[in-house]
Formats: structure tokens, sequence, C-alpha cells
């Protein structure tokens, strides 16, 4: 059986909605979208935070998925959301996450209810990042890349500004032992070359999924994200092979090689059982 914890780790794309459209939350929750997060931070004016609340909790309460995104802990409204969010069991995603207390704190308050994203967004977030995806409830992490931008001084979608900063999440990630990261939104809503790019950018640094704003991008980050016919392949044909088999296509196999091949057939639903 499929749990909330499985969802949020092998999801491949996550699609926003704001708190404040009511009418939007059936057409995202049937988008195909991997998740929706209802968004009652950024998305949501100050004087509309009340009431994203009450649309967000009345739709979760009909028996709907989604994960939350609260508002930052300090807000007026942070408590309010989190109670909401403990009160359906759905889980959270945390904003400007940079402090391990306050994470663990959260997740007291969920008392093992709410699986926990956080949202990696602040340049002490990202020098905290090990610390951050270690603390427990947290499920995954994921990038902030337009508000670390702002405060860093550089443009959002400059992936060379913001390579170290992306690479240290997925270090962490991987040092804490949680899935691999999820990368931050393509502004450029229906420029579908871009959004291209940043995958393959993303990708390349070691993201497996991303933050989306329009349903028009989860076709290419549900297919992008996932193993590509080449990369199956040459993992078939190195777990097909006999076990004196030292290098295939000229290139050496060892044991990280092989961990790395099941992951791939794994990740494409094709589980390889070692003999």
């Amino acid at each position: 059986m499929t749990t909330a914890r499985d969802r949020i780790a092998t999801a491949r794309n996550l699609l926003f909605v704001p708190g404040s459209r009511p009418d939007r939350f059936d057409k995202a929750s049937a988008s195909g979208a991997d998740l929706v997060v209802i968004d009652l931070e950024d998305a949501v004016a100050p004087d509309d935070k009340e009431t994203a609340r009450e649309h967000a909790s009345a739709w979760l309460a009909q028996g709907n998925q989604a994960v939350v995104r609260i508002n930052a802990r300090g807000t007026p409204w942070s408590e309010a959301d989190l109670d909401t969010a403990v009160e359906h069991g759905c889980p959270v995603m945390v904003p400007k996450a940079e402090n391990p207390a306050e994470l663990a704190g959260i997740a007291a308050r969920a008392a093992g209810r709410c699986d926990l994203i956080a949202l990696i967004e602040t340049a002490l977030g990202v020098e905290r990042a090990r610390e951050v995806c270690a603390t427990t409830g947290v499920v995954r992490a994921a990038f902030g890349n337009v508000d670390l931008a702002a405060q860093l001084g550089v443009a959002h979608d400059d992936h060379a500004a913001l390579a170290y900063s992306r690479s240290r999440v997925v270090v962490a990630s991987a040092a804490a032992g949680i899935a691999p990261p999820i990368d931050g939104v393509s502004t450029a809503v229906r420029d579908i070359d871009v959004l291209r790019v940043d995958i393959a950018h993303a990708r390349r640094l070691g993201f497996t999924a991303k933050l989306c704003i329009h349903p028009s991008q989860l076709a290419l980050t549900g297919e992008q994200f996932g193993p590509s016919p080449q990369e199956l392949d040459w993992a078939r044909a190195v777990l097909g092979a006999e076990e004196a088999v030292t290098t295939i296509d000229g290139q050496m196999i060892d044991r990280p090689v092989l961990e790395r091949a099941r992951r791939l057939l794994a990740a494409a639903g094709e589980p390889h059982t070692p003999p």
C-alpha cells in the first residue's frame, strides 16, 4: 500500500494552487499532478489569509488530499495554518525552512500526522541544509529559487548563480538519508523550451522533481524526471550481466554502479531483486 510518505518521496511534480481560489482545487486535483499543494503563503494576500484557510479546510474535509504550504513561523497566520493541516492529517510544506528546532517543533505539534516538506529558500537555510534535512519529520526538501535569489541579489533563473545552493541541498538530502530534493519553479509558464532546460539542469545536479505553477508544466516534468529509455536500457544491461562481468561498453561495473542501475529501474516501476 502506498503511503503519503511514499507519495511525497517519489513525486516528480507538485502543483501549487492558491488557497484563495477554491474554484481551482478540483481542477488541480484532476490535473495529473503527483501532488497538489494548497498555498496559504505567497499566493494569498494578507487580507485573504483567513478565508483561504477556511477554503482549504472545507475542501480537505470532503476527503480530498493535498499538501498545505503554511505561512512562515512568526507570522500571524502560521499557528492556525498548522492547526488546519494537523486537523486533516495532510503533509505540510514549511517555508523559509532554516531552523531545525522550529521544524522539530512543527513535527512535534503534528504528532506524526503530518509529514514535512522543508522549503529551503534562504541563505541560512542553505547553510544549514544538512541539519534541516536531518530533522525528524522531514521527508523531503524543496528548493525555493525565487526567494533565495532575491536575498542573494541574483536572477532566480540564473543556473550558475544558484548552482552552489542547489547542490548543497542535494548533498544534504543524501547525507540525511531522505529522498532527493524538489527543484524550484520555472516562472516562464508558457515557454516549454525554458522548462526543458531548467529540468535538465536540475536533474543533472541530482533533483528528481519540480515545483510547478501551471498545469501545462506537469507533462514534461513527469516525463523528464523519470529515467530515460537509454538509462533504462543501460540499467537492464548492467543488472542482466553475468556476475563475473566487470565492464559494459567500456565502463567499470562495481557496487555503486549496480545500485544506480537498481534505482533507475525502481523509479520506472521495474524493481530488480539481486540474485
